[in-house]
């Protein structure tokens, strides 16, 4: 007796095949049976009109914290995700030490956007091993979640104060190699780490791993060589690649003999998109492999001036954000600092665009008697006011502590765009991803990608087929992070599967939901036309309602893994 069959099914298995009509069979959480008839089953759900494949795989999230305050790792279940991999950008929070969690813990809240609030209250900060890490997982997720070993933690670990402003010493790399090790033999996933120059700690300087020398990321890297299912995640910052930060990637995967991913490619500029695609070509003559994770959907940024993400990467503004709230308070109030700040943003620099003030929209206030400008540019605001487009901005910011947020013009929701974003999910060279699941959760919506690419990109856009959208969401990720019989209907293989209409799959507006610890607000949007999924043979959505089942399993790199196949010319 099967513990589930689904019958009347439009499947998909996830490799690329056209689809086909039949039922599938589910037993002690595994795939039995798939055809056009199968055994009865103790439960049978009928998916007449609906299609059947494998459950989603997101390989860019920052699940880290919020699996202590919310196991079912929502939003993401909803949207048909059954896998998810964190610890990216170097920032994991296993290993631990004592003396590091302060530090960690102020440094996720600044460059991941999660509120210290919610981190202090809702993470106990009382492991120190990746193992330890890990056994707190397990029993304990609703979805599957393996974690990288991130460079900043580790470097913190290991070094202390001197992870920021000094590079290693040679006792001091080796012992941060020894750790990795460790890390890795306990189950994590492989190394991450960021150079990029939007990555601060909570004091404005750069974090851990922008300190370190390219020896130590490649000495690092190279420790993954020796432990199987493992892989590299790397941010190596926005704009053109130089080809010291290239060759710097092809380093990496040929000293761990591994796939890097390294996140994010957008679709918009020819010139860049082609420069960073590059990358990849450069890498394979090199018997290397670098793959761009690319956007799903077009990315609406919500920015303010109290976390100060992105501010702090304009031109001469990293200083402001050393400042305590208070002290930047103050400053933001003086008519020179304005002028300077002003003058020195449009100098020069990635963000130049930004500086344009009045193209900016106040996304959300913080004050009742100021909620009529939310929807509005600032410059019209500017113009209503009879003040500088600059000023009127930071008179509001500043009357709010600095919690206003903004939406910068970028120019991503051109409709142009689709066919490109179609065009980059299909090349060998990219792997859907990028949505930072868990993180900056009062500034961007990009959690709901499964849903962003089966709505927009299949069915309003038609850039990409049904199948071929859900290969790339299943099968081509699950293979980067070498998922052991995961991201394919197979029979055999773990019952890790999403039942969704195709003709209604997508996500509610976004709104914000005031769930997590200390009554902070995060961005949301609900799933649409997602019917049920299962995770390991047990259903957690339920005609779209979670059943409460905590079947995910915390991966272990080794066990649950094997060592993703390396591209080749």
């Amino acid at each position: 007796m099967n513990d589930v069959k689904i019958i009347n099914a439009n499947i998909i298995d996830g490799s690329g095949a056209p689809s086909f009509s039949g039922e599938l069979a589910i037993r002690d959480g595994r795939i039995v049976e798939v055809g056009v008839t199968v055994g009865d089953a103790a439960q049978t759900i009928d998916a007449k009109g609906l299609v059947l494949a494998p459950g989603f795989v997101d390989v860019h999230t920052h699940y880290d914290a919020q699996v202590f305050w919310d196991n079912t790792l929502s939003p993401s279940c909803y949207h048909g995700v059954t896998t998810v991999f964190g610890g990216n950008c170097g920032f994991s929070i296993a290993p631990l030490s004592e003396a590091a969690a302060p530090y960690l813990l102020r440094m996720l809240a600044r460059v991941e956007g999660m509120p210290v609030t919610s981190l202090e209250t809702g993470v106990p900060w009382n492991w120190q091993s990746f193992a330890d890490y890990l056994q707190r997982l397990d029993g304990n997720l609703g979805v599957n979640a393996g974690f990288m070993a991130g460079h900043s933690a580790i470097r913190r670990v290991v070094m202390g104060e001197r992870a920021v402003g000094h590079e290693s010493t040679s006792e001091e790399l080796a012992q941060m190699q020894q750790l990795l090790a460790q890390c890795l033999e306990e189950g994590a996933m492989g190394f991450s780490s960021t150079i990029a120059i939007t990555h601060n700690d909570a004091d404005g300087q750069p974090v851990p791993s922008r300190h370190a020398s390219h020896e130590e990321l490649i000495a690092l890297a190279a420790v993954c060589k020796d432990y199987a299912g493992t892989s590299l995640e790397f941010l190596p910052g926005q704009g053109i690649f130089s080809n010291e930060v290239m060759d710097l990637m092809t380093k990496l995967s040929n000293a761990a003999q591994r796939p890097l991913n390294w996140n994010v490619l957008t679709a918009g500029n020819q010139s860049v998109m082609d420069n960073q695609l590059s990358a990849a070509d450069r890498a394979v003559a090199a018997s290397a492999d670098v793959r761009a994770l690319t956007s799903a959907q077009p990315m609406t940024l919500r920015i303010n001036l109290h976390s100060g993400f992105v501010f702090d990467a304009l031109e001469g503004w990293a200083p402001l954000f050393e400042l305590s709230v208070e002290d930047r308070l103050e400053r933001l109030k003086d008519p020179a600092e304005r002028r300077k700040l002003d003058a020195s943003a449009r100098s020069g620099g990635l963000f130049t665009s930004l500086a344009k003030w009045g193209n900016l929209t106040v996304h959300a206030t913080m004050l009742e008697k100021n909620k009529s400008f939310e929807g509005r540019a600032v410059g019209d605001i500017a113009g209503e006011l009879g003040k500088d487009p600059f000023d009127a901005m930071l008179d509001l910011a500043v009357e709010e502590g600095l919690r206003t947020s903004f939406i910068p013009m970028t120019g991503a929701n051109d409709p142009a765009l689709w066919p490109i974003r179609g065009k980059l999910w299909q090349d060998d060279r990219t792997v859907i991803g990028g949505s930072d699941a868990g993180a900056h959760l009062d500034m961007i919506d990009t959690f709901a990608f499964s849903t962003a690419v089966l709505a927009q990109g299949v069915r309003e856009h038609q850039v990409i087929g049904l199948e071929q959208a859900i290969h790339q969401l299943t099968q081509v990720p699950a293979e980067l992070l070498g998922l052991k019989e995961r991201g394919m209907i197979r029979e055999g293989w773990f019952a890790d599967l999403v039942i969704f209409d195709p003709d209604t799959i997508g996500a509610s507006d976004f709104y914000l939901r005031h769930d997590l610890p200390a009554d902070e607000p995060r961005i949301y949007a609900d799933a649409v036309g997602i019917r049920d999924v299962f995770v390991n043979g047990v259903q957690i959505i339920e005609s779209g309602e979670h059943t409460g089942e905590l079947p995910g399993i915390a991966l272990r790199s080794g066990r649950d893994t094997v060592t993703p196949a390396m591209r080749r010319p």
